[in-house]
């Protein structure tokens, strides 16, 4: 069986594999917070990754049922032997969680495993509550506690996963998938599917960009409102402006971006204000 220790390490190491910016924001958490947050974001690591691991979407709800199998308790005892799902499960009872707030996210990353862009902006915005916007909340109570306020959750969450959804176009576009809403594909004439780089796809990106800048600039205002010790759980938020600048002149938004070095990134959540 897999020591609590060594559960928790290997979150980290996953975590600093596949969510680079999510694993150097942590290190502005305190010390003996951080392997509660790596936790966390490996869960959801895990969970993101689910659509793109299967060829079916029932394999990919069977997946994810697993998940909420060990939230509700029902898992067999040897599921915890995942250490993901132990360390998850520690962070929960240590850090006193609720796991409906989990149970959402997994319901929402359903709609992860199908073709169908979402109907409206107000729908993905629904999505992003649930998915990026859930994990600001849990962060902000591993950290504060009760005391969390979540002031920022709701348009931190928005602005971190549609920039995160558009970064992915390349790669969703090949999925036969897209974060462009069917009323904001409609407004500008473009396919809610693309498949070539068009005008009216660019025109439609730049409406969500410009979505994503004024739900970072609520979330700043909210900053200002939210207890220190609650804070780091919202750094990440220093590094979607440095991704939009990308996208901002990016010929082809079907292309993938080049990778930030590391050192723009953290120095960018170094300076933020946050």
């Amino acid at each position: 069986m897999t020591s609590p220790a060594e559960s928790y390490s290997h979150c980290e190491a996953a975590l600093r594999e596949g969510d680079r910016d999510r694993w150097l924001a942590c290190m502005f958490a305190p010390a003996e917070k951080r392997p509660h947050l790596h936790a966390l974001y490996a869960f959801n690591l895990e969970v993101s990754r689910v659509a793109a691991q299967v060829t079916q979407p029932l394999l990919g709800e069977m997946r994810l049922r697993f998940w909420a199998d060990l939230l509700h308790g029902e898992a067999p005892a040897q599921a915890r032997d995942n250490p993901v799902a132990g360390a998850l499960l520690a962070t929960l009872a240590t850090c006193g969680l609720e796991s409906e707030t989990l149970l959402n996210l997994l319901e929402a990353r359903m709609f992860d495993l199908y073709e169908e862009p979402h109907p409206d902006l107000a729908a993905l915005d629904v999505y992003c509550d649930l998915t990026a916007g859930a994990l600001f909340a849990l962060a902000g109570q591993i950290l504060a506690g009760r005391a969390a306020t979540g002031l920022p959750e709701i348009p931190g969450g928005r602005a971190y996963a549609l920039t995160g959804l558009m970064r992915a176009l390349p790669w969703l576009a090949a999925e036969r998938k897209s974060p462009i809403p069917f009323d904001v594909a409609a407004r500008h004439g473009a396919s809610p599917s693309p498949r070539e780089n068009t005008p009216e796809l660019r025109a439609a990106l730049a409406d969500l960009r410009a979505h994503v800048r004024e739900n970072l600039q609520k979330a700043a205002g909210a900053l200002e409102a939210t207890p220190d010790d609650e804070r780091p759980a919202y750094r990440v938020l220093a590094l979607p402006r440095l991704y939009l600048a990308q996208m901002d002149k990016a010929a082809d938004p079907l292309a993938p971006l080049p990778e930030l070095p590391q050192w723009r990134r953290q120095w960018a959540l170094l300076r933020a204000k946050i």
